[in-house]
Parts: structure tokens; sequence; C-alpha cells
């Protein structure tokens, strides 16, 4: 906006009756309130998770108010007079005291303040200190605008203070400390890749180390400096002494945490925050999502520091897993690398309800979410969850549902990949299939290791296999999965099935293990052998499933789901593939896995699997047994 347009305003502000420019306030403080709630609300929600939702209703309202009001005051002060600003603006005691002290013993002196309303009034001090005033510089940003620059300099240095531009009042500064002088400077949480790490309500934010910098150089005592609104445009300057051990790390965890003790003992003082800001956000750029990256690292030293076992997981990592249950242990691997990339992440999965045994099982995340029912109410139900206010929503689908249920949900960030000629238009951001990756010569754990990479992963799959219960010496079991969820193709017939079973150990245990859905086929297999076979297709929840495969010496199976989740068990497999392509779905595990496919058929799958003969199984079966002392 030209300098002459907020000149003219701040003239009419300072000009217009206080209740009219109130009222303007309120309005204006309303539509704030409007088109930034969600990351007030969000932001509140974070901060303060156990409080009621009615609380952060009313505190980011007000808040908007009052950076409306921090506004229009800052315009209209260049224009008002002294004897004005003196009655808008007082000196609490810990400020005369402080000053009185500074006049009778000059000493370095940092005041560092924060970002609430509000804050700018602070340049009129010298007005309120009835003694004479100590040297002091105020660390601003500047504008780009020569012009604008130049103005503000001028109306914010009418009262006596000096305005030092963080790029090029730097050595002034340092001058002015060591004549003993003072410097002010907001200290802020969101100073980018050249801040530190540190934490903010648990939150990881890049806190500037300016101020631990100057005071630890200087030996300088440290202030925090804040206004106290006692109501519209009425204002009372306070400072608190600050206790560090004088370092640069214990003078920023030492702000940060007085900063947190203040907003969480005061609704007044917390409204008067600017929640609309993203204090946090410098931990979001997209290409470094998933991992902390920053200049300087402090977040070890602050987990010692307040004697933390782990850095709090905040930052609500939403991730919508696939729907196929091999698809879903095949992506596992990838959250328990999240974890550790960014050990700060509260991750909630989102997955069929049939999963969340397996998924509670695997405690990976902090929360799991339930799909609905597919009907009316379907997105409905993700809308209602934007009150969750996830920060960050990665999608290993790849259809439209899933993108509009992370959209519903109101995530800022949604993170999925996208192939040749397709349109995910309800993601902010997406990993572009690479020129030339050629799906079906590569596996797709791969490529969607690549999709978390291009999204700043930065820790590397763990492929190793959940430990199996010891099997009884005594008891050979054989497990068999003779089903397949999605497509009957990938079934070894029925009579290749009974073949094998007549001619395995006579003393073996043998189960027949699957879903409901595989019910028909072991039942008939069941019927068609002589021999006595345990069938619990469809009689086992996920849990008793994954006990009974692991009592399993090795386990023969199609391509399916429940051969994915032997292998994440650490089952030995046969595993069965025709029209299947191995090389793309084949298990991941380091557990031991023998791929048998039809005579002929391509390494990529594309065979009849009913040319798979009976013998070909039962000499790969024997070799598995046979390292184990048992002979087929």
């Amino acid at each position: 906006m030209p300098k002459s347009i907020l000149q003219a305003l701040g003239w009419a502000l300072a000009h217009t009756p206080e209740p009219i420019v109130r009222a303007f306030a309120v309005l204006l403080g309303e539509l704030a309130y409007h088109f930034r709630r969600h990351t007030l609300l969000a932001n509140l929600d974070h901060a303060f998770p156990e409080r009621p939702q009615s609380d952060h209703r009313r505190l980011a309202r007000e808040s908007a108010r009052r950076l409306v009001e921090t506004g229009l005051l800052s315009l209209a002060t260049p224009f008002l007079s002294t004897d004005r600003l003196k009655h808008i603006v007082q000196a609490g005691d810990s400020v005369t005291v402080a000053m009185a002290r500074q006049n009778a013993t000059p000493e370095p002196i940092l005041l560092a303040a924060a970002h609430m309303a509000y804050w700018e009034i602070q340049t009129t001090l010298p007005l309120l200190v009835p003694q004479p005033f100590p040297e002091m510089g105020v660390i601003f940003r500047s504008v780009d605008n020569p012009g604008m620059d130049a103005w503000i300099k001028q109306t914010r240095e009418r009262f006596g203070l000096r305005l030092l531009s963080r790029k090029e009042g730097f050595q002034e500064s340092i001058k002015i400390l060591r004549r003993r002088g003072m410097i002010c400077l907001l200290f802020d949480q969101n100073a980018g890749l050249q801040g530190a790490l540190t934490t903010l309500f648990g939150r990881v934010c890049s806190t500037s180390e300016l101020p631990g910098l100057l005071a630890q150089k200087f030996n300088a005592r440290v202030y925090a400096f804040y206004p106290e609104r006692r109501g519209f445009w009425r204002i009372t300057l306070h400072v608190d002494s600050i206790e560090t051990d004088g370092t640069m790390p214990g003078v920023t965890f030492a702000l940060n945490r007085w900063l947190e003790g203040k907003l969480s003992s005061s609704d007044d003082a917390c409204a008067s925050w600017l929640w609309a800001h993203e204090r946090w956000k410098n931990q979001d750029i997209p290409a470094e999502r998933l991992r902390l990256e920053a200049k300087r690292d402090l977040l070890e030293t602050e987990i010692a520091e307040r004697k933390w076992t782990v850095l709090p997981r905040r930052t609500r990592v939403w991730i919508r897993l696939p729907n196929w249950l091999g698809d879903v242990v095949m992506a596992l691997p990838l959250i328990r690398a999240l974890r550790l990339s960014r050990p700060d992440v509260e991750i909630t999965l989102v997955a069929k309800a049939a999963f969340r045994p397996l998924l509670t099982e695997s405690n990976l995340a902090e929360h799991l979410v339930d799909l609905p029912t597919r009907g009316p109410g379907y997105f409905l139900h993700f809308w209602r969850l934007r009150k969750k206010y996830p920060d960050c929503y990665l999608l290993f689908t790849n259809s439209p549902r899933g993108d509009l249920e992370a959209w519903f949900t109101r995530c800022r960030q949604r993170f999925g990949l996208v192939r040749p000629g397709q349109r995910r238009p309800f993601l902010t951001h997406h990993f572009p299939v690479p020129v030339g990756f050629d799906e079906s010569q590569q596996h797709q754990l791969k490529l969607w290791t690549q999709f978390l990479n291009h999204f700043g992963l930065a820790a590397d799959a763990d492929l190793n296999p959940r430990a199996p219960s010891s099997t009884p010496p005594s008891r050979l079991v054989i497990g068999l999965i003779t089903g397949s969820e999605n497509n009957p193709e990938k079934r070894w017939p029925v009579a290749h099935w009974c073949e094998l079973i007549e001619q395995l150990p006579a003393h073996a245990h043998l189960v027949l293990l699957g879903t409901a859905t595989d019910r028909a086929v072991t039942n008939e297999i069941s019927a068609r052998c002589a021999r006595q076979i345990e069938n619990l297709a469809g009689r086992t929840n996920l849990v008793e499933y994954c006990r009974r495969l692991t009592e399993c010496r090795v386990l023969v199976t199609n391509d399916t789901g429940g051969m994915h989740l032997a292998n994440m068990l650490g089952v030995p497999l046969i595993a069965l593939f025709g029209p299947t392509n191995p090389v793309r779905t084949r298990p991941v595990f380091s557990a031991p896995v023998t791929i048998l496919q039809p005579p002929g058929c391509p390494p990529t799958g594309g065979g009849d699997l009913a040319l798979l003969q009976p013998s070909q199984v039962l000499a790969a079966l024997s070799l598995v047994l046979s390292d184990g002392s048992e002979v087929v």
C-alpha cells in the first residue's frame, strides 16, 4: 500500500473519536477471526490440547481483535500527541525500577520482546520514565520500500530511541552494549533455517539465537519486555527479569519458557499473543517436511535440560493407508522410518476398520481413524475431523476418494504421488513418478520410498521382521493360504493344493488360513483331502490370524495379504506367483522367501498359475524344511 494512503489512514484514525475507532476495530477483528480462524484455532489446539474448544474459540476471537487494534494504533501513533500517548500507555512499576537501576549502575541490558499485541508502542518508553532515559536501541526488520522504511524509522525514533535495522544496525547494537546501554529486540520462534531448533509448547520451532548470542557475549542482564492490555488502546509496559546461565542456549530456552509460562498463566496474556502468526511454520517446507532442518539444533540439549525422555510429539502427520492388507504391511517400514526422521511427529493412521488390530499392535501411531461406511455421510465424517487440525497428510492411496478425504479435513499440506497423465487437484504438493521409472521392473516400496524422500524423509525403511514365536520342537506346523481376496486368477488350483497336501509329512499339522472370502476354497480342499486339516479360514480375527501364522514352520501361500503379513512376522514363505508381478509386489521383509512361478513365466508375471506343478512346490518346501532338520 502506498505510503501516502497509510499516512492518510493513520491521520484519520488519530483524529477520529475513540469509540468509533473501537467499533471499527471490533468489526475488523471479527473479519480477521473469520479469515484466519482455522490457523488461530489450530495453533491454540496444539498449544492447549487439554482445554475445551470453547476456550480456543474465545481466545482466538480476542486475539484477532487485538491484532487489529495493534495495527490501527501503529498507524495512528505518528499522529498522536505526546499527551494522548501518555494517556494511552503507562510504565509499570517493574519498568520504573529497572530504568532506575540502569541509571544508577549502568550495565548491558537486553530487552527481549515477544509478539504480543501493541508491541510497537514500546518505542514510547522514554515518554513514560521520569528520570533521565538510558541509551537504548531497538533492532527492527526494515521494509523493502526506502521511502516507507525512512518514514517508519523517523516516526518510531521521535521519542529518543534509536532504530537499528537487522541488516545494517547489528554493529551499532554491539557498540551500545559495550557502552552499557540497552538493546530491545523481538525473540522470534519463526527464524527460518537461520534459527536454532527448540520447542515452544512442545512443538518444534526455529528460535532466533540473537538474544542469546548478545547476552552471552556481553554478559548482559536479560529482561522479557511486554505490554499488558488494560482496554482498547490502553497499555501498561512491564519487564520480567529472566534468570539464565548466561549461555546462548540457556537464554534461548529461558525466553521460550518464560513465554510459555506467561501465556499459560493468564487468559488475558494468552489472548494478547498473536496466534494468527505461524510461529511454528519454519519446519513445514514441503521438500524438508519429513525431517528436521535448521542451521543449529538445540533439541538434544533441551531434552536434557527439561528432563524429557523423548521429544514431545506435537507435529500432527496423518497417513492414509492403502486399502489392501498386503499394501498396508509394505507401508509399515516407511512409517517406522518417518518416526526416526521426524521424532516430533504425532502419527494418525487412516485405514479400514479391519486393519485396526494390526495397526494397534504395531505401535506406530498415536491415533487410528477408521474409514466410515460408504454412503451419503462418508465425506461428512472427514469434515468433522477438521477440528483435529492435522498439519500434514500423506496419501499412499491413488484415488480421488482418498484425496477428497484429506481435503475435507482442511489439512493445508496434502502429499501424494502422481503418475504421467494423472491429475490429482486436491493435493497441495505431489511427487511425479520419475521419467523412465518402469513400475513393472521396480518394487512398489522403492517408489513409495522415493515419494517420501521427495518430501524430506531422512531415514531408511527398517525391513527387519518381527521375530516369530518359538514353535514347539515336537510339532511341525505347515500353513497354507489357498485363497486370494481380490483376484481369483491368483489362486493355485484346488486340485494342485490337494495333491501337495497328500504328499506332505504325515506327522505335520496342516492349517488352512485366510479370510471369510477364502472359506469356499478351504472348505472344498478339506472335503477333497483324505487327511485331517485344521480349517481356520474366516474363523480368526486379525490378532489371532497373526498368532497362528507365527506357529508355522513354513507357509505356502498365494500372492495375497496373508503372505505379506507372514513375511512381516518372520515366517518362512513359499510364495506362488502367476499373473501378478513379484518384482513389484514380492514380500519386503528380510525373512526367508522362495518365489515360485510357472514354467516360462516372465520374471514380471503374466503366467498361468495352473502350470505350476505340485512337484515344484514340494521340492521348494523340502529345501526349506531341510534347513530345520525336517525332510518331506
